[in-house]
């Protein structure tokens, strides 16, 4: 015989409720990133304090290694900057016309390529190659001085590793990215001229027509000052990466690695940064 407790109750929804358990693992997760990056952010300001202090306590040790990475870092760095800028202007010239579809004057290809080299094309595309170059070949260079123990020799001898390893590496790349990405405005633009001149059949006095009707001083300021930010960017994290190595081959091939990604992510956000603080502002004073 049934019984009024023999009613069933609807049983409970098994998935309603999340566990306390998960809660927990995800608070703690989400904790434990935040302290992490934390931690890296504070090591990454002392660093560059400490790379600061140096500058200005150090010259006469960092100042005859400056010379050496200026080489090594910018002129070297010349003919991938200089190739990537001449096929750069060939295809800024032959969008420029297959976008205009005659409704704008070719013309006005000179002030497309002259405007998207200088302000925005040589200095990003030039700081992404260079930051696989000079990026890894820092970390890579440092890190393996740290796993084989030689700066930990220079430490023991007396030698502070950031006037004589670092600082020169850092103002070469502040001094020289401006100077590699200038060069590589004017390929960038020469090259467009000629694609303009042999391909699209525009007379050199159009294309130099459509260059001067919008050139700015600002443009080349604006792409040379960014190029140099991305330049310390650059060394500081290749430099900073490759000092925290350990682990034998594989850490070295993990600090290059880390230091290419953060180096073009960088880059990135300073362009943004850039254009937010300085481009908006200068186009809202004109």
């Amino acid at each position: 015989m049934a019984t009024a407790t023999s009613i069933d109750r609807p049983p409970a929804s098994r998935g309603a409720r999340v566990p306390l358990d998960a809660i927990a693992a995800a608070v703690g997760a989400i904790g434990s990133l935040t302290l992490r990056g934390l931690a890296d952010l504070g090591t990454t300001t002392r660093f560059v304090a400490d790379t600061g202090l140096a500058i200005a306590r150090d010259v006469s040790t960092w100042l005859p290694e400056t010379v050496e990475q200026m080489w090594r870092l910018g002129i070297a760095s010349m003919p991938i900057a200089l190739f990537i800028a001449s096929f750069t202007g060939i295809v800024l010239a032959l969008l420029a016309s297959y976008s205009f579809t005659g409704a704008v004057p070719l013309y006005f290809v000179g002030t497309l390529v002259q405007k998207t080299v200088t302000l925005e094309l040589a200095p990003v595309l030039t700081g992404l190659a260079l930051a696989g170059r000079v990026g890894a070949n820092i970390a890579a260079e440092l890190g393996t001085m740290r796993v084989t123990e030689q700066i930990d020799a220079l430490e023991t001898l007396g030698y502070d590793p950031l006037p004589y390893l670092v600082v020169p590496r850092v103002l070469a790349g502040g001094v020289m990215f401006p100077i590699v990405v200038a060069a590589s405005m004017i390929v960038g633009v020469g090259a467009g001229w000629i694609a303009s001149v042999l391909l699209l059949h525009l007379s050199t006095p159009e294309f130099t027509k459509g260059l001067r009707l919008f050139f700015n001083t600002f443009d080349v300021e604006y792409g040379l000052v960014k190029s140099a930010s991305f330049g310390v960017a650059v060394t500081l994290i290749g430099c900073a990466r490759g000092l925290r190595t350990d682990g034998g081959a594989v850490g070295v091939g993990r600090a290059a690695t880390s230091a290419v990604v953060y180096s073009a992510v960088l880059i990135l956000v300073l362009d943004a940064f850039w254009a937010v603080t300085w481009l908006l502002g200068h186009g809202d004073a004109v």
